[in-house]
């Protein structure tokens, strides 16, 4: 997975974009219109590009876990940070009251598949905690600073971060 563009180094019209998404409104709209948006891209670019990656610069991967309930694949576009021993997914959710719900896919069924640059990898998620949770975090802010409203935004919950490793 190519090196993210950091905050610092997008340019002006990425970082507008970041700023609009980090807001209340922009996450809101953000929230409800990128996975529709970002899925016929993602097929059209053969999965190389959602519309979330070429507007902000953000590296957008597809994630497919498996339903917590249903059992069925579930697929969604999700912020992919490359770390050591994987991709990190930070669980977020726009900055909204509750977890996303590909969180509690991973939590009941840590078994998943992402697709990176148009090649799907088959992946366990593993929840990151204490230190490298920091370190994460931190690099997550470098990407996209915007984490830190939605963390303001959802002080009731920890929002988790997990390392989706090559099984």
């Amino acid at each position: 997975m190519p090196e993210p563009i950091v905050y610092g180094r997008a340019n002006r019209f990425h970082k507008v974009l970041r700023r609009f998404a980090a807001s209340g409104p922009g996450a809101w709209l953000f929230a409800r219109i990128a996975p529709q948006l970002d899925r016929p891209v993602h097929r059209l670019t053969r999965g190389r590009h959602t519309l979330g990656s070429l507007i902000t610069g953000l590296p957008v991967v597809m994630l497919i876990t498996t339903g917590a309930r249903s059992g069925r694949p579930r697929t969604v576009p999700v912020l992919g940070i490359p770390v050591q021993g994987g991709v990190a997914v930070i669980a977020s959710n726009w900055g909204q009251r509750q977890h996303p719900s590909w969180y509690h896919n991973l939590r009941a069924r840590p078994d998943a598949r992402v697709v990176v640059d148009g090649a799907s990898h088959r992946v366990r998620a593993v929840e990151a905690e204490g230190e490298r949770r920091s370190e994460i975090w931190q690099e997550g802010l470098r990407v996209y600073p915007g984490f830190a409203q939605y963390e303001r935004r959802a002080p009731h919950r920890r929002i988790s971060v997990f390392v989706l490793e090559p099984v």
